[in-house]
C-alpha cells in the first residue's frame, strides 16, 4: 500500500482511506456483515485510513467500526469528528461546539468505538456561535490528556483554518473535493500547504455519480439520501450525467474505470491530499485502490481540467441549509 503523509510533520496512512459513513445511513439500507467483511478487507489490503463520526448512524457508525478493530486496533489509523446532535428526527440537527461539550463528546466515541484513543479528532462543522479558538482549545485538552492523537477540522474557510491552527496545531482538513466540487482550490488547499497540513477530501467520486453507476434518480432507493440532494435531482441530474459521460470516455483512453480515474485526479493534486472514498462493498474498495495505479501525465490533467473547471457541476452540492454551515 502507497503511503502520504498528513500534513508537514503529521502521521503516516495510506495514500487512500476509506469513509464508512454510507455503512449505516443515507444510501440504502444497512448491511452490518457485509460492511464488516469491507473494513476487514481495507485493513488486509494496507488501507488503515478509517473515517467515521459520531452522528453517523446516528451514534451507530462508531459501534460498527469498534466491532471491526476488534483486535486489529494497531492496524488501523482511526480518525471520529464531533460537532453535530442529532435526535430521531433524520434531518434535525445542531451544531454544538462549545468546550464543555467537547470532552463529553470523546469520550462517547471512545466508549462507541472501544478504544483507549482516537488518531485524529475532527470538529464536523464550526459551531456559529462559539469562537474556533475555544473550540480548539478545548480540543487541545484531549491531546494533553492522552484521549486524541492529532487535531482536524471539517468545511472551513481559510481564515478559521489559521486561527485554529494558532490554538494547536491542525493535522488535517476535511472537505468535500472532486471533479465536481473544486470549491477547495479557492484558497482552502493552498492554507493547507501553507500551513503543512493535510487535506482530506471526502465524497471524492461525487457521492458515487462520477463512477458512472447511476443513469436515473430511479436508480436510487427510496431512502437514499441522494434523491433530496439538488446535483442529483430532475434537470440537474440530466446535465449532470454529461459530465459523467466524459469522464467514461477519459476513463476508456487510460484503460482504467471512471471511478478510478476520478481517484486518481484528486490523488494527483497533491502529495499531502488523501482522499476517503466511502464504500461498503469489497468489490468497490477493490476498484478505488486500484486507483494508485492509475498515473495521469500533464498532458492527462490539462485534459481533465479543460472538461471540469471550477463550478462546472449545476445545483448546489448540499441543500441551502447545510451549505450555510460549511465553509465558516
Amino acid at each position: 500500500m502507497q503511503t502520504r503523509t498528513l500534513g508537514r510533520n503529521g502521521p503516516t496512512v495510506s495514500a487512500l482511506g476509506l469513509g464508512c459513513m454510507g455503512m449505516s445511513e443515507y444510501y440504502g439500507a444497512r448491511d452490518d456483515s457485509e460492511s464488516l467483511a469491507t473494513l476487514h478487507r481495507a485493513l488486509e489490503r494496507g488501507v488503515n485510513f478509517l473515517d467515521t463520526a459520531d452522528a453517523y448512524g446516528p451514534y451507530t457508525n462508531e459501534e460498527l467500526i469498534g466491532r471491526a478493530l476488534r483486535g486489529r486496533r494497531d492496524a488501523a489509523f482511526l480518525a471520529t469528528k464531533f460537532g453535530f446532535v442529532r435526535d430521531a428526527n433524520p434531518a434535525a440537527r445542531i451544531i454544538d461546539g462549545r468546550p464543555e461539550r467537547v470532552p463529553q463528546a470523546c469520550d462517547a466515541s471512545l466508549k462507541r468505538l472501544a478504544v483507549a484513543h482516537i488518531d485524529l479528532y475532527y470538529l464536523h462543522r464550526v459551531d456559529p456561535n462559539v469562537p474556533i479558538e475555544d473550540t480548539v482549545g478545548a480540543m487541545a485538552a484531549l491531546v494533553r490528556a492522552g484521549k486524541v492523537r492529532h487535531l482536524g477540522l471539517s468545511e472551513v474557510s481559510p481564515q478559521t483554518l489559521e486561527r485554529a491552527h494558532r490554538v494547536h496545531p491542525i493535522t488535517a482538513l476535511q472537505s468535500e473535493y472532486s471533479l465536481w466540487t473544486r470549491d477547495p482550490e479557492e484558497g482552502v488547499l493552498d492554507t493547507c500547504e501553507r500551513l503543512g497540513i493535510g487535506f482530506v477530501p471526502y465524497s471524492p467520486l461525487g457521492r458515487g455519480f462520477l463512477t458512472g453507476a447511476f443513469k436515473s434518480p430511479d436508480d436510487f432507493a427510496a431512502d437514499d439520501y441522494r434523491r433530496s440532494n439538488p446535483r442529483f435531482q430532475g434537470e440537474n441530474f440530466a446535465r449532470n450525467l454529461a459530465l459523467v459521460d466524459t469522464v467514461q470516455s477519459l476513463a476508456r483512453e487510460k484503460a482504467c474505470t471512471p471511478a478510478q480515474l476520478a481517484l486518481a485526479w484528486v490523488l494527483a493534486q497533491g502529495e499531502h491530499i488523501v482522499p476517503i472514498p466511502g464504500t461498503r462493498r469489497v468489490r468497490n474498495l477493490e476498484e478505488n485502490i486500484g486507483a494508485l495505479q492509475v498515473h495521469l501525465d500533464d498532458a492527462d490533467l490539462a485534459a481533465i481540467d479543460a472538461v471540469f473547471p471550477l463550478g462546472v457541476a449545476t445545483g448546489a452540492r448540499y441543500s441551502e441549509a447545510m451549505m450555510r454551515l460549511s465553509g465558516r
